[in-house]
Formats: C-alpha cells, structure tokens, sequence
C-alpha cells in the first residue's frame, strides 16, 4: 500500500532527517501515556475542524494505537487534498515493539 509505512521505515526517515509531520489521532489521555517526540496531537473526532492545522505540502506520518484511526486519518486527508499523507502500520504499539522499547504500551 502506498499510502502507509511501518514503523522501521519511518525510524530511518527520521534518523536521516526527513522532514516529516507526525500526526497523533489518538485521544489526549493516550498521549499523556505514550507518544513519539515532535508529533502534533489532533484526536480523530477533531481532525475535520483543525486542517488549518496543517500544511498540505508536508508530508504526514499518521498514528495512533494499533493503527485503525489513523487509516482513517489518512484517507481522510486524502480526501481533503492533502497529497503526501502515510498510515503508520501497527500504530504506536509497533513503534514500541519493533523500535522504540522505551515508549511504553497500554
């Protein structure tokens, strides 16, 4: 699929300094818990009003749990006009497991 990039994909953009936008879809209570650095938080439910929020010349990694929302998300955007728009594949939850055992899972 091209609209989606697993989580070692994305660690070896970040390492070499791609710029990239990470959207967080997941409610502010989950990202107390767990987030990746530099994300912008934007719940599901209150993407449709904070566009505004975001450059459609960006490219942006969207991600949530387990990576349900943030499909939504990113077919969303897409639907918007946003044209450089990813799924990150298994959510935060990946992140943890595959690269980043630090960030923790709930």
């Amino acid at each position: 699929m091209g609209f989606s990039i697993t989580p070692k994909e994305l660690k070896s953009r970040l390492d070499k300094g791609d710029k990239l936008v990470l959207l967080d879809v997941r409610e502010p209570w989950e990202n107390a818990l767990a987030k990746l650095e530099g994300s912008v938080l934007i719940p599901l439910g209150t993407l449709p009003h904070s566009l505004a929020k975001l450059d459609k010349n960006t490219e942006i990694i969207a991600y949530c749990h387990h990576g349900m929302r943030s499909a939504d998300a990113t077919g969303f955007l897409l639907q918007q006009g946003f044209g450089n728009v990813k799924n990150l594949v298994g959510g935060i939850d990946a992140w943890s497991i595959q690269v980043d055992g630090s960030v923790p899972r709930y």
